[in-house]
């Protein structure tokens, strides 16, 4: 017998709804004329869930009720421990799935920990799915494709992956929707060859590059004085961040640099200069190699830079107006004070 609880967790969109939909087919398979309910966390209440598969169905069919996000759910002690109890109590014949969005990293709250933790001891299903990237992205792009008759060329799904940002290797990029973003893209390809063999030259004219922009990458490429980096990562980044969150990470940045650089020029030794920045050992002794890629003049002038920047985004008198100048005075603050010269 399938077992009726389950609690998937990971940031891949497509996977957790995948799972779920996995699920209520082997469920429906035992159990015929089985239905379906999706509630959001904040949409309900352990109460609400237990109405619903505590009960067995006299007529007809049970139900599997999905729920999405389940934080909402344990915002007190109380609410987590109605919640805990109610994992022994599904009915014959009815399911209850728990679908967590993490953010790819290894810190989930303790409550969802243990929430988990309660439906494997009830003897449920438990398991994380991670989305994928590079080389596994387009692995996973072929098998999807094949599972849809769909023939892909040399190179195609490899393109569809860098398309859609596979290989941004940086970690503060999401990649929750990338999976959904790929089956989409594979479902429109399959309607333009749909007896044929997909060639990179299709997926380039069909699929639009939405490769994510990342403020990690952009951070380092302007301590590394990588102005094409920076540039090119910037254009992406605009789109999706505010220009003041943007020129605030800037101003940490510079200022970080001109600390590092300051206690190197006075002697410090490295152990000094992460403790002085209050960072962790790995980006602060990244700050420190940055740093020796500037002088102390060059990091002031840089800062000074940064304030007519902030000014001109803010919209000063006296200050360009309009989108397209703002793009440019970031632009010309990269080329003049982050460019060597």
């Amino acid at each position: 017998m399938t077992s009726s609880l389950a609690w998937y967790y990971g940031d891949d969109a497509w996977a957790l709804d995948n799972a779920a939909d996995t699920l209520f087919a082997r469920l429906g398979a035992e159990s015929p004329g089985l239905g379906r309910a999706r509630v959001g966390g904040d949409a309900t209440t352990a109460a609400r869930l237990g109405e619903r598969v505590a009960t067995g169905s006299l007529f007809g069919g049970g139900t599997l009720v999905v729920v999405t996000d389940p934080a909402p759910l344990v915002r007190t002690k109380a609410d987590r421990d109605s919640l805990v109890s109610l994992m022994g109590l599904v009915a014959p014949g009815n399911g209850l799935a728990f679908l967590e969005p993490t953010d790819g990293s290894n810190r989930r709250p303790a409550a969802m920990v243990a929430l988990e933790k309660a439906v494997a001891e009830a003897g449920g299903e438990t398991r994380e799915l991670r989305a994928p990237k590079e080389g596994q992205l387009t692995a996973w792009i072929d098998a999807r494709a094949r599972d849809r008759g769909l023939t892909l060329g040399p190179g195609a799904a490899k393109e569809l992956a860098t398309r859609i940002g596979g290989f941004v290797r940086e970690g503060d990029v999401d990649r929750r929707r990338q999976s959904q973003l790929a089956v989409g893209e594979l479902d429109k390809l399959a309607l333009y060859r749909p007896n044929g063999s997909v060639t990179v030259d299709d997926v380039q004219a069909l699929v639009a590059e939405v490769v994510p922009g990342s403020a990690w990458a952009f951070l380092d490429a302007v301590g590394q004085r990588r102005v094409p980096k920076a540039l090119a990562i910037l254009e992406r980044l605009l789109d999706s961040t505010p220009e003041l969150v943007l020129l605030a990470q800037l101003h940490r940045r510079i200022r970080e640099l001109l600390i590092a650089a300051d206690l190197r020029e006075s002697g410090a030794r490295n152990a000094d200069i992460v403790k002085a920045l209050g960072l962790k050992s790995y980006p602060a002794e990244l700050r420190v190699e940055q740093a020796r890629a500037w002088t102390l003049p060059e990091l002031h002038r840089a800062l000074e830079a940064l304030v007519e920047l902030d000014a001109t985004v803010r919209g000063a008198p006296g200050t360009p107006v309009g989108d397209a100048q703002r793009r440019l005075a970031f632009t010309l603050w990269l080329s003049d004070a982050v460019g060597r010269s």
